[in-house]
Order: structure tokens, then C-alpha cells, then sequence
């Protein structure tokens, strides 16, 4: 009995992709994604008080500036404390004017912070607007 010998050529083609790793590793992304995507949102963590307010209508360039717990004042996303906020004010108001400036204080600052920088931007002419929550009537 002969024995043949096959190469190559005699063996047949298959065009099949086996796509279990590439779906493997999608989903290992994809999990890795919805994970990080929240600590990747960055900002200050302050509990907004809460008023009978209206939704703030859009405007081009507010300064937005954040009050915390402890008195640190956050100025384009900036920590600072009241005496360098006031300096800091004084030279973007200078350079860069702003119309509307938004004061964003923590529920549990205390108000001679929040009069503080309120007193600074009203020295600078503008009339700061406060934010705050809509509040909860269901309660």
C-alpha cells in the first residue's frame, strides 16, 4: 500500500473567525468603562441647599463659585481661601469681565463665608446670583 502524501494544498479552506475573544474582550471594556466613567467625573461634592427657586436660564461665560463646608472658595474649579478669592476676582474682573457670576454654597457653610464672597462680588458691581435646590415638597 502506497502512502500519500498530502501538503497543503489538498487540505480545505476555512474562512471561519472564531469570535470569542474579540466578544471576551468587548465586554471586559466595556464593564471597565461603566466603572471608571463615574470617577472621571470631576467637580467639588457639596450639598446645594435647598429654596423655592427657578431654573437658571443659559448665559455665555458665568464665574461660577463654589463655597464649601470649611470655608474654601473654588473659583474655575480653583481652591482658594477668602483673601486670595478676593485678589483672584479683582484681576478676572479686570481681565476677562463677567456679567454673571453664580455662588454655589454648601448647605452646611457658614454665612459669614457665604456674605464674604458676596460681599466681594457685589463690590465689583455685579449682583451674584445664589443656587440652590428645588425643594422637596413631597416631605
Amino acid at each position: 500500500m502506497a502512502r500519500h502524501r498530502r501538503n497543503r494544498s489538498d487540505l480545505p479552506l476555512t474562512a471561519d473567525i472564531n469570535v470569542t475573544s474579540l466578544v471576551d474582550v468587548a465586554f471586559t471594556l466595556l464593564v471597565v468603562f461603566i466603572i471608571i466613567a463615574p470617577a472621571l467625573q470631576g467637580g467639588i461634592e457639596i450639598d446645594v441647599p435647598e429654596a423655592d427657586v427657578s431654573p437658571i436660564t443659559a448665559v455665555d461665560d458665568p464665574l461660577v463659585v463654589t463655597l464649601t463646608r470649611d470655608g474654601t472658595v473654588y473659583a474655575e474649579d480653583r481652591p482658594m481661601t477668602i483673601e486670595e478669592f478676593r485678589s483672584f476676582f479683582s484681576g478676572v474682573m479686570e481681565t476677562a469681565p463677567r456679567e454673571v457670576v453664580y455662588v454655589r454654597p454648601d448647605a452646611r457653610s457658614t454665612s459669614e463665608h457665604l456674605l464674604q464672597v458676596l460681599g466681594i462680588v457685589n463690590a465689583a458691581g455685579i449682583t451674584p446670583s445664589i443656587q440652590a435646590e428645588q425643594w422637596n415638597t413631597s416631605n
